[in-house]
């Protein structure tokens, strides 16, 4: 038996060293002249892969709903009865979060090709699809990879942090401006009401993702702020690790989703930045359902003639395919000013202007859309009201990474999504059933009833319970500096 011990520590500390010296390596890689450049650009590329298949199935919601549930639960119920299968697969958040906080383990790198690889496949899932398990099996596979956005960890690990904000949402903005691709491939495979060659749209992107998830794993090199903290953790002897332990952050030597919820439930400043977080994604009820609530805001011009659900729901999809031509720029507008805005007057302040902006623009654009403006004007709005939501969101998660140290930060991410999403499940619930008793109509109007005071709750305990953490130093960071600073 004692030999067998010996064997096993013998065994360990040769992998220690094995992982030292791996990790050595890649820190003593030389950065090329103007790498903060180069590397914007390859997280650029994998962010505008990962913004591709976030929107495509938003964009393409009322297409699938018509041509592959339609047939089975009839035209007026269509999109409500695909939102089903959206809820369960939200339900992976649980399982994609014990995989997600693997990184802060085994590094940054190779999840980020992992991810960009798993939503390419979900996306060649649907574009090969003809019925609805191979549809659903593909949307599941997407939204079990598309949270994790590894490629944000990279940009608040390697970005100088006066300028975190600005170049997180400006590479968002230029990842925004891509979903352009989306209404030009609608352009190009949709043409007229024949709507057959829809699944081509999805390949497309399909291709794009698999290409960048090889591109990354070759160009892409391991954050700095993972190897560094890695190091100093695999150096520790067990006396320094256990002598860590007594003290208050022990936190920091953990990893994984035990280490980080204990972390995450024992300091305030977090965990009133997820249940805030939580409330405020009720918005996300209209950044999942713009193009139905454009879609049936154009149909009605058409219904009011006296037209046939299926004949209004066809004739609106060229606005809503002209509309969507200008959604990426009011998106992408949006994250260049959260950014700037984030980094000069402070993260809360940008938060509840995003807030705001997504509440107004909503009006405006559901208005357009029924009284059948000008599309281009209707998309640039609908573009700023959910440009304006994900990129408060995206502050909230900064504030977060901002607001934990390195070794557990991929870990808190984890865990972000898994208490919003039960706190969001409230408003996807509640329009579940709404709209699967009032029809697809009704789905515009639902949105911003249930948004609303979720959102207003939001603000008010993102105000009164988290502090502001512009300039936080995230290779210094405890994470119980907000606590001290509260007191």
């Amino acid at each position: 038996m004692k030999c067998r011990r010996r064997y096993m520590a013998k065994t360990k500390t040769e992998k220690v060293q094995r992982e030292i010296e791996r990790l050595e390596r890649e820190k003593a890689k030389p950065k090329r002249s103007g790498y903060l450049v180069y590397f914007i650009i390859i997280v650029s590329i994998v962010c505008i892969a990962d913004e591709l298949a976030t929107q495509i199935g938003l964009q393409m919601q009322n297409v699938v709903a018509s041509q592959l549930f339609a047939p089975i639960v009839g035209e007026e119920y269509a999109v409500a009865r695909m939102s089903i299968v959206a809820t369960i697969a939200g339900c992976t958040v649980g399982i994609a979060s014990l995989y997600r906080t693997l990184a802060d383990h085994f590094g940054r790198k190779i999840f980020l090709v992992f991810n960009t690889l798993g939503f390419g496949i979900g996306l060649f899932l649907i574009g090969i699809c003809t019925n609805i398990p191979v549809y659903a099996a593909g949307v599941i596979i997407i939204q079990f990879f598309i949270p994790h956005d590894m490629q944000q960890v990279y940009i608040q690990e390697c970005a100088p942090a006066k300028y975190r904000a600005t170049l997180t949402n400006s590479i968002g903005g230029i990842a925004s401006l891509s979903v352009m691709l989306i209404p030009i491939l609608r352009n190009l495979f949709l043409k007229g009401n024949d709507l057959s060659q829809w699944r081509m749209v999805y390949m497309v992107p399909a291709v794009v993702a698999l290409a960048v998830a090889i591109f990354a794993l070759f160009f892409v090199r391991e954050s700095d702020a993972f190897v560094e903290s890695r190091l100093r953790y695999l150096r520790m002897t067990d006396e320094e690790r256990k002598a860590e332990k007594k003290e208050h952050n022990k936190q920091e030597n953990g990893v994984g989703l035990i280490a980080a919820i204990r972390f995450c439930f024992s300091h305030k400043q977090i965990r009133w930045a997820f249940v805030a977080g939580g409330f405020i994604s009720f918005a996300q009820l209209v950044c999942y359902n713009y193009e139905t609530i454009l879609t049936f805001g154009y149909a009605k011009q058409f219904l009011d003639n006296g037209a046939t659900m299926e004949v209004a729901r066809t004739n609106a999809i060229g606005f809503v395919t002209q509309a969507l031509l200008l959604f990426a720029i009011g998106s992408a507008i949006m994250a260049f000013i959260s950014g700037v805005l984030a980094d000069h007057v402070g993260r809360k302040p940008a938060v509840i202007a995003m807030c705001a902006t997504n509440l107004a623009a909503f009006l405006i654009f559901f208005f357009g859309a029924n009284q059948a403006w000008n599309p281009y004007i209707v998309g640039l709005f609908c573009g700023i009201s959910v440009g304006s939501y994900w990129n408060g969101a995206s502050l909230i998660t900064l504030m977060c990474a901002e607001s934990c140290p390195t070794n557990v930060r991929v870990s808190v991410a984890a865990v972000q999504p898994v208490v919003n999403g039960m706190i969001y499940m409230i408003a996807s619930t509640s329009l579940t059933v709404l709209s699967n008793i009032m029809g697809d109509t009704a789905i515009g109007k639902i949105c911003f009833i249930v948004s609303v005071p979720g959102m207003v709750l939001g603000l008010i305990l993102l105000l009164v319970k988290v502090k502001e953490t512009n300039g936080a130093d995230l290779c210094a960071v405890r994470g119980d500096e907000y606590e001290k600073n509260a007191q």
